[in-house]
């Protein structure tokens, strides 16, 4: 019948959507990982969960997933956002000041892992030689996805254990092309070839990394620029869609992984103006996309498996850890990471991760590896990615200093980001918006100027000031810009609903960031203080105070008793506009500010 929709199309978004609108509010109040929560979706909902049952049950189909490849494009999805926006929260700069750990440990982390599973494997398990090695290989590689949401969730990406994670990935992510060709050469059939197709492929990569650089510093500003003109939000969110996708598929056309090209693509954003409005429009989709594929990690986990071989399978889990742990733990302070950092690291980094299934996938369907081999490896790699947010939360308690953030990050914070310390975000880049930031710079004080005029913010951009493109009254924006680790905010715009907007969405999620605004008057003050700025200044009375500032030193004055005199009526007129402002309960101030926010948003 014409018109009639295909309801199991929308079967699998569905189960994604309901388990993301249940399971985050209900872990995050209970302060469990949601990383967890999806897993743990994964587990149940999965073919073998519930999906078991379902051949009894018939009505139990509505609400499982039957088979991991239904959603296996939209999990790969949802790594190819999160390492854009990883590549966005870097730059070239700072992935150069950590060659070290990428090329050094993460070399050595990669290699000796491998050899240590594969001699477990060779010697005690009786596993072949060309079996035991492409174990070694698939499990030595760990998860991008969920050590990093882990260690994001943690506020851990910026410190010493964040970045020798993340540098121990980045390499592993390079290393997958040559592991895969490493893969196929073992097949029965190709054993004895050359190293001619190794050499082919790895040119092959190396100049589409060098083609999506290229051409990504060429067409992306260009690209957002006309994007950001249109002032349209779907434009932008397009605009942003396009090169993550575009980038992803490009890098897989020339045999890298999807992810790859899109943290490339967030290298690229990270230098220019733009880098906060993207971040702040890709979050939703890297959040539910990554969702679906913790989702597809618990769909791995057969339960009956487990349960038919469990000592084996505790063991093997307990024994992976073990060793990869301890490589990190042992190597990295031979690499500038502290051996708590190190100690950290290797525990988020021990498990196994999503790449194990591609090479063993890969080796089973050369009959490079025995199905039943390749079945127990993948178990346990999905059983022990379940256990990175246990594993990250562990290793924060177990190797506990007491020592601030700060002082475990103390080694590592030249090669910080000026937004990785306490800022202050100055909202509007006018003539007042201006000042403000130079008088900033000239005290070494760490900022973030924002302002949604394109043409404004690219003549900041060419002068060498810190200007983002970005609306500073979406929380989402604000988030981007670190706003809580903000030490205050600075909104310089110059219409009065502009301004209220920001500190209405500021206040919302930071209520005690302290707040200086510019306002219209004296009465658009008194709504400003209402709303709980900590300084309203009105241009008109500021006015006034320099016209009479202007006439005591005509008038032969002394400059101490005019500063005195000006101080004292200023503070004056504050007490004045304070008191009017104070007749409202915090209760009726907290609803002013959500009836604001609703005004704004409508």
């Amino acid at each position: 019948m014409a018109g009639m929709v295909d309801m199991t199309a929308f079967k699998e978004p569905v189960i994604i959507l309901t388990a993301a609108a249940i399971v985050v509010p209900l872990f995050h109040r209970f302060k469990i990982s949601p990383v967890l929560g999806f897993i743990l979706c994964g587990i149940i909902l999965g073919p073998s969960g519930l999906g078991e049952l379902a051949v009894q049950y018939p009505w139990l189909n509505a609400f499982t997933i039957q088979d991991r490849a239904s959603i296996a494009m939209m999990a790969e999805m949802g790594i190819v956002f999160l390492l854009f926006a990883i590549g966005l929260e870097l730059s070239f700069e700072r992935l150069n000041m950590m060659r070290k750990v990428v090329f050094g440990l993460g070399s050595l982390q990669l290699g000796v892992s491998a050899i240590a599973i594969f001699a477990v494997c060779y010697f005690f398990l009786g596993t072949t030689g060309t079996g035991a090695a492409v174990i070694g290989l698939a499990l030595s590689l760990s998860s991008t996805a969920v050590v990093l949401q882990t260690l994001a969730e943690q506020k851990r990406l910026t410190s010493p254990t964040g970045r020798g994670a993340f540098g121990v990935l980045l390499f592993q992510d390079l290393a997958v092309v040559p592991i895969l060709f490493a893969v196929s050469m073992l097949a029965p059939d190709r054993m004895g070839l050359g190293v001619g197709g190794l050499v082919q492929s790895l040119a092959i990569a190396v100049l589409a990394v060098a083609l999506t650089i290229v051409i990504g510093r060429i067409v992306l500003r260009p690209l957002f620029r006309q994007a950001a003109r249109t002032r349209s939000p779907e434009i932008f969110m397009a605009a942003c869609l396009l090169v993550v996708i575009a980038t992803a598929l490009g890098s897989a056309a020339a045999g890298l992984s999807m992810a790859l090209g899109a943290f490339l693509a967030g290298l690229l954003l990270a230098e220019t103006e733009y880098r906060r409005e993207v971040e702040a429009t890709i979050e939703p989709f890297k959040g539910l996309l990554l969702g679906v594929f913790l989702v597809s990690v618990g769909m791995s986990v057969d339960i009956g498996k487990v349960l038919e071989r469990p000592l084996e399978i505790v063991g093997a889990i307990l024994g992976l850890i073990a060793v990869k742990a301890a490589v990190v733990a042992t190597l990295g302070p031979s690499f500038g990471i502290k051996r708590p950092a190190a100690i950290k690291a290797g525990l988020i980094l021990g498990p196994g991760g999503e790449f194990a299934f591609v090479v063993l996938g890969l080796a089973t369907s050369l009959s490079v590896l025995p199905a039943e081999q390749a079945d127990f490896a993948l178990l346990v790699a999905a059983i022990t990615m379940c256990l990175i947010p246990l594993l990250g939360r562990y290793g924060m308690q177990a190797t506990n200093t007491k020592l601030p953030l700060e002082a475990e990050e103390k080694d590592l914070a030249q090669q910080a980001s000026q937004t990785d310390s306490p800022h202050v975000i100055v909202a509007g880049y006018g003539r007042v918006g201006v000042v403000a930031v130079e008088l900033l710079a000239e005290q070494k004080i760490p900022y973030i100027a924002v302002d949604s005029d394109i043409d404004r913010v690219r003549r900041a951009r060419k002068a060498g000031k810190k200007v983002y493109l970005g609306d500073a009254s979406r929380g989402e924006f604000l988030r981007a810009c670190g706003i809580e680790r903000a030490r205050a905010l600075v909104v310089t715009m110059d219409g009065g609903s502009a301004v209220d907007q920001v500190v209405t969405a500021a206040h919302l999620e930071q209520p005690n960031l302290p707040i200086v605004a510019r306002s219209r008057d004296a009465a658009h003050a008194v709504h400003l203080y209402s709303l709980g700025v900590r300084e309203a200044v009105p241009e008109t009375l500021e006015a006034s105070l320099q016209v009479g500032e202007a006439i005591l030193v005509e008038s032969g004055v002394p400059m101490g008793n005019i500063l005195v005199a000006i101080h004292e009526k200023r503070a004056s007129m504050r007490a004045s506009l304070l008191e009017a402002s104070t007749s409202a309960t915090p209760s009726e101030r907290m609803r002013v500010l959500r009836d604001q926010h609703l005004k704004g948003n409508s």
